[in-house]
């Protein structure tokens, strides 16, 4: 087993310029690497680069220059290797609809190389929840369920890192469930997983690790705790005993805010003032408490700041 799962240097995408339009630097000297055994979010707004870089470590697209190691195969050394090291879940439901989902299996192992010994359709098959619609054709199924073939199709040759390029797009809750309980348990077997999302709190749950990239680069790679800890805001919310007569606290460095149900918010910043001073000066206002919580930014507070500040 390899420390890091996928490791890219200095990885470049130019595609030259057509007709009228300039060419487009879609990545520009990406370096990134994911551990092995983790699940972690590929993160950024359209036209970022992330799709691009998804499809050259799938073998699909010719990088413009760096070095693409996955599982420890060297792309440009060992191209089978590193192909049959990486499965990918794409965006597009591209199926051939007279294939049923069985025979779609079948065809993607074959073209793998799986022996026939070794195949594991009918087992993929209930993973995904398609034992029921083995044989009808795909043209006949959901839209839901053509999402859970593609993910039988990206694990037919059981691939070490299995990309899931924004699995839950325009799903239903029940599919999203389902799909996530599938990819927890393939990643405690031992499978890294990649996830691009555009639902951050997909992310927030889910990824153990985050990169967030924006034109072309890496704004910033780090666990999700540590992503989450990088804005300085936060909110203290009391809710006092009885609605207070007199005027609210007033803290220097504090905005404080009454909510529509009473509560009191105290929007405050970590490096400048302590929940104790806030607390200190509600007492002294004579505001009995009968509950306080504290409220974190999330993952797309983050999401925005960064991408903002990158662009």
């Amino acid at each position: 087993m390899t420390q890091n799962a996928i490791e890219l240097t200095g990885l470049t995408k130019t595609y030259t310029a057509r007709g009228n339009q300039a060419a487009t630097h879609a990545l520009k000297g990406v370096d990134l690497a994911v551990p092995a055994g983790s699940i972690f979010g590929l993160l950024g707004p359209n036209g970022a680069g992330k799709s691009t870089m998804i499809n050259i470590m799938a073998g699909l697209v010719l990088k413009t220059s760096g070095n693409v190691r996955i599982w420890g195969f060297d792309q440009d050394v060992n191209p089978r290797q590193s192909r049959a090291a990486i499965g990918v879940m794409p965006q597009e439901l591209n199926l051939d609809p007279f294939f049923s989902p069985r025979a779609s299996l079948e065809v993607q192992a074959g073209l793998y190389g799986v022996p026939k010994s070794q195949r594991r359709t009918d087992e993929i098959l209930d993973l995904v929840g398609l034992t029921d619609k083995a044989d009808a054709y795909s043209r006949s199924l959901s839209g839901g369920m053509r999402r859970r073939l593609l993910l039988g199709k990206a694990l037919v040759h059981t691939p070490q890192v299995l990309v899931l390029d924004e699995p839950t797009a325009g799903v239903d809750i029940e599919l999203r469930q389902m799909l996530w309980r599938n990819v927890r348990r393939l990643n405690d077997q031992g499978m890294t997983i990649i996830l691009t999302t555009h639902y951050l709190e997909e992310a927030q749950e889910m990824c153990d690790e985050i990169a967030i990239i924006n034109h072309g680069q890496v704004v910033v790679r780090d666990t999700t705790t540590a992503l989450l800890g990088r804005l300085d805001a936060k909110t203290l919310v009391v809710t006092p005993e009885t609605p207070p007569t007199g005027p609210l606290p007033s803290i220097p460095n504090v905005e404080v805010t009454t909510r529509a149900d009473g509560r009191l918010d105290f929007a405050y910043r970590r490096s400048l003032t302590s929940p104790a001073e806030i607390l200190d000066a509600v007492r002294n206002a004579s505001i009995v408490l009968r509950d306080v919580a504290t409220e974190e930014p999330d993952l797309e507070d983050v999401f925005l700041s960064l991408t903002s500040s990158a662009g």
